[in-house]
């Protein structure tokens, strides 16, 4: 697999859109998708800023293909006092998503609520 050109990177962002504020304390797992499987690159969790202290991928580890972001949401709202049913509504959100561009930024923001969530290509 061919790394990405100098400055490619993806980072990601999570907001609490119930509490209004970024969503820190989120496990959160990257995997790589292929013919074999899926195969995990980084486990991290969000900063008190609801990001990871650095690229999920960065210019030695950027790479076109596609991917999966795991977010442990329920996890994080039980920790915050939030209304979670037993099993929760939303217990892990996973984005798949695929990277096109060798040296782009990719950013995968997350909006989230015990009941819905969103996302986006954000920059």
């Amino acid at each position: 697999m061919a790394t990405g050109e100098a400055g490619g990177r993806l980072t990601t962002h999570v907001l609490d859109t119930m509490a209004g504020r970024p969503a820190g304390g989120i496990t959160l797992r990257l995997f790589r998708l292929a013919t074999d499987g899926a195969h995990l690159l980084v486990e991290s969790e969000t900063n008190a800023d609801g990001r990871t202290h650095a690229p999920l991928l960065s210019s030695e580890t950027f790479a076109p293909g596609r991917y999966e972001l795991v977010f442990e949401v329920a996890d994080y709202f039980r920790g915050t006092g939030a209304p979670v049913a037993d099993p929760p509504f939303l217990d892990q959100v996973p984005i798949r998503f695929a990277i096109a561009e060798a040296g782009g930024h990719y950013h995968v923001p997350l909006l989230i609520s015990p009941f819905g969530y969103s996302t986006y290509r954000g920059s």
